[in-house]
């Protein structure tokens, strides 16, 4: 049973992964939230609403499987502005499912399976200003009114395929609108007056492709909606006869001034008819996005049509079905003469021929972007730069196949009104050095082409000049009336210097090899108030980021308004991929001289106060003498093994090593030398008694081997002799050689080189343990250790004395014996 039970809860945990639930039923978090509290969670393949921060202000939700939502998914989300589930299978929604979003403003809850709409979901979302219920299978908006409570309701879309009926009173409470959308390609009933309760209305989006056929049902919809100031959008409709116009009559044509078409198939016919209606109109406007023309152009059977009102004529991605057999447009002289503003886009235009252009006698905007210009076609639709276009103030003729760059700067010279020239996504690699423009001239885009060097050629009366996206490693052009510069995406490694630009106010230089930059840099800008520099290569140093954080803290004329999150170091290494605003460097990586000066000062201040205090102590001395002891120590176990090896005993030269001061070596002369040295004749008391051996000492002044380290003469001393004699005085305390001849002399003590009567103490002067500084330790735990012998201040106990000292001495001699 064991093995189906955990088998069964491999697949349980498989599929709650799946669905976005833990095992245990809860639901699963998702962390994909960014640092404005932005959470992306859509893609996610939840199957119910996942959990994440009760902080967040905006939850995408979007493109997952969620099927339900509970009235406890979204609790605790009293912050949240902005939620969308589009894009899932949502089909239940409980009446209390959105009640805590009270601070919700934007709501997008299109491409799902709602079958009815209920208001009480939107019962307590007082703050919310967009709601999108576009493409779910509800046939109509429901009772009672379902925006009743959403006053401040700005955008607003609804419908769908199953969208069938509206009536009156389904969008009370909705008093204004910014935007409205409704899609309703198959509204079969629809009550007049249903969308004119909506006013101010700004731009209207109707899908009404089912409705058009319904002249009268189309004809009540228009109306409602239109208005002088409301720009109207038709999509998906299909223009073949005079029928199919007929919603464009009255009251419509009276009212409405922009009117545009979105994925619009129209017939010759139907273009003449609606040119018929529209005859007299008050339309300023006439856009078109995605058009098929599926007739050849005959279009001048309206010819007789007035439409001097019209302004603007925008065309976008157009298509003819039959190209080589469309007319030319010299026929349609009635409609050119008055349009001020054209824009025919990506329509696959390879020329406008100059009879065409010159009949576009008001034109002050032209846009052809996007399309198969050439250098020579371009030389015709401008015919050959003769200022036919005397009017043209704005020209964009971008994404168009151009390469050279004086063959332009030739064609739009007497243009002497032209105020802006789009050249951007051409081919051009490289400019001459001077060129003639228009003197007007004040806005350039020459960004996305190819192009390396920058010459003298740019006019200097241009205010913004766009270069980005080139190839270009610097710029020091002088202009002195530009205000803005644009030089993203190219490769330039330092800013330019401000002082070519007296005037400049926004600099953009975003995506480049840009090292660095300080407050010098942006200091010689007199007038910069914007820049843009994020998405370079920036070298983290301790000047550029303390630059840099105080800079996006707003301390400085200049604005950094690309954000935060776009300066990133490059290097170092260890710095690599992290924002420079978080970056909090040490003292040792900011002030590195300083700080190894700073430590190599104190470094070299505790150095010598150490060796201050280790002269004091005398450490130095004790280090070379342990030193030498140690050689001298290495040394003698050298000669015992030597002697072990061919059977020979140790030799003793001396009774005895004298210590003493070179103060004391009056006494040591006079009195210890001839008394334990010379010969001594027995009185007749003790004419039995054996007479004694003189000793043989080894004092330094007489028995040293000169030549020698004087250590090593004090070792081999001690070594050769059976006990050491220390003559100890005010002088011997005062005297340092005297303080290292006793420490080796402990040294060979406690080394087992002598038994513990090696040291023998003489005290030429009363001097107790006290009196002895505490730095000859040794000495003080000698005395405290050892018996010793004092010079005697009586005469009469001189004798006692030596006797003492004889029968010290001789103990060993004895023991031999």
């Amino acid at each position: 049973m064991g093995q189906p039970t955990n088998l069964y809860f491999i697949l349980l945990v498989s599929l709650c992964r799946g669905q976005g639930i833990n095992p245990d039923g809860e639901r699963s978090p998702c962390d994909r939230c960014d640092l404005r509290l932005s959470c992306n969670c859509s893609y996610g393949g939840f199957t119910h609403v996942p959990t994440v921060t009760d902080r967040a202000l905006t939850l995408d939700l979007s493109f997952n499987n969620i099927t339900v939502l509970t009235v406890d998914d979204l609790t605790g989300h009293m912050r949240l502005r902005a939620l969308s589930l589009h894009g899932n299978r949502l089909a239940v929604i409980h009446p209390s499912a959105f009640d805590s979003l009270w601070s919700l403003e934007k709501l997008d809850l299109s491409d799902n399976q709602l079958t009815a709409l209920n208001h009480k979901w939107f019962s307590k979302l007082g703050a919310l200003q967009q709601l999108n219920l576009l493409n779910n299978p509800y046939s109509c908006l429901g009772s009672p009114p379902v925006f009743q409570s959403l006053v401040r309701l700005r955008r607003l879309g609804f419908g769908g395929p199953a969208l069938e009926e509206m009536k009156r009173g389904d969008l009370s409470g909705v008093t204004q609108l910014e935007e409205l959308t409704v899609h309703a390609n198959n509204l079969s009933r629809y009550e007049s007056g249903t969308l004119a309760d909506i006013w101010p209305l700004g731009c209207v989006t109707l899908s009404l492709h089912g409705p058009f056929t319904n002249t009268a049902l189309a004809s009540a919809v228009l109306a409602d909606v239109s208005y002088p100031e409301t720009p109207i959008i038709l999509e998906d409709l299909h223009l073949i006869g005079n029928q199919s116009v007929q919603p464009f009559r009255e009251p419509a044509r009276r009212r409405v001034r922009y009117i545009t078409f979105h994925n619009l198939s129209v017939s010759d016919e139907a273009v003449v008819d609606l040119l018929e209606v529209l005859d007299g109109a008050p339309l300023t406007s006439l856009s078109m996005d995605g058009v098929t023309l599926t007739g050849e152009g005959r279009w001048e059977r309206a010819s007789w049509t007035d439409h001097k009102s019209f302004d603007e004529f925008f065309i976008r991605n157009i298509v003819a079905l039959d190209v080589f057999k469309f007319t030319s447009f010299l026929q349609l002289g009635f409609l050119l003469q008055y349009p001020r503003k054209v824009s025919v886009i990506n329509a696959r235009v390879f020329v406008m021929p100059c009879p065409t252009s010159r009949l576009l006698v008001n034109l002050q905007y032209l846009d052809l972007s996007d399309n198969l210009l050439t250098d020579m076609t371009l030389a015709e639709t401008l015919c050959n730069g003769d200022g036919t276009l005397k009017d043209l103030r704005v020209l964009n003729i971008s994404g168009n196949a151009l390469k050279s760059f004086s063959t332009v700067t030739r064609l739009i010279a007497k243009l002497s009104k032209l105020t802006h020239l789009d050249i951007s996504r051409t081919g051009y690699i490289s400019m001459p050095q001077s060129c003639s423009w228009p003197s007007t001239l004040r806005y350039l885009n020459i960004s996305r082409a190819k192009l390396t060097t920058i010459t003298p050629c740019l006019p200097a009366t241009l205010e913004v000049l766009d270069l980005s996206n080139n190839d270009l490693k610097d710029f020091g052009l002088i202009l002195p009336a530009l205000r803005e510069l644009h030089l993203s995406g190219n490769k330039i490694l330092r800013l330019p210097v401000g002082g070519l630009f007296p005037n400049l106010q926004t600099l953009t230089i975003q995506a480049n090899t840009l090292n660095m930059f300080s407050r010098s840099d942006l200091q010689s800008y007199r007038r910069l108030q914007s820049l843009q520099a994020g998405h370079n290569k920036f070298v983290c140093s301790c000047g550029f980021v303390t630059f840099l954080q105080s800079a996006i803290k707003g301390d400085g004329d200049v604005q950094l308004v690309d954000g935060e999150e776009s300066y990133v170091c490059d290097s170092p290494l260890h710095r690599q991929g992290e924002p420079v605003g978080q970056v909090r460097l040490s003292i040792v990586e900011c002030h590195r001289v300083l700080f190894v000066s700073s430590s190599c000062g104190v470094a070299l201040f505790v150095a010598i106060l150490v060796c201050v205090l280790l002269w004091r102590l005398h450490a130095f001395w004790y280090l070379k003498m342990t030193w030498a002891w140690l050689k001298a120590k290495r040394s003698s176990r050298q000669r015992r093994r030597h002697r072990d090896r061919e059977g020979s005993e140790a030799l003793l030269s001396f009774d005895a090593f004298v210590s003493y001061s070179e103060r004391d070596a009056g006494w040591v002369e006079n009195f210890l030398v001839p008394e334990l040295e010379e010969p001594r004749e027995n009185n007749e008391d003790s004419a039995n008694a054996r007479s004694p051996r003189p000793l043989t000492l080894c004092l330094h002044k007489r028995d040293f081997l000169p030549g020698h380290w004087i250590v090593d003469n004090i070792m081999s001393a001690m070594e050769r002799s059976r006990r050491t004699v220390f003559i100890l005085s005010e002088n011997f305390v005062q005297s340092d050689w005297c303080r290292y001849e006793l420490d080796f002399s402990h040294f060979w003590l406690f080394d087992g080189n002598s038994d513990g009567d090696a040291a023998i103490l003489i005290l030429l002067e009363p001097l107790s343990k006290d009196d002895i500084p505490k730095r000859f330790c040794k000495l003080r735990q000698l005395m405290s250790s050892t018996t010793y012998l004092e010079w005697p201040q009586e005469e009469e106990r001189i004798g006692e004395f030596w006797r003492s000292l004889r029968n010290a001495l001789r103990v060993e001699e004895e023991e031999d014996d």
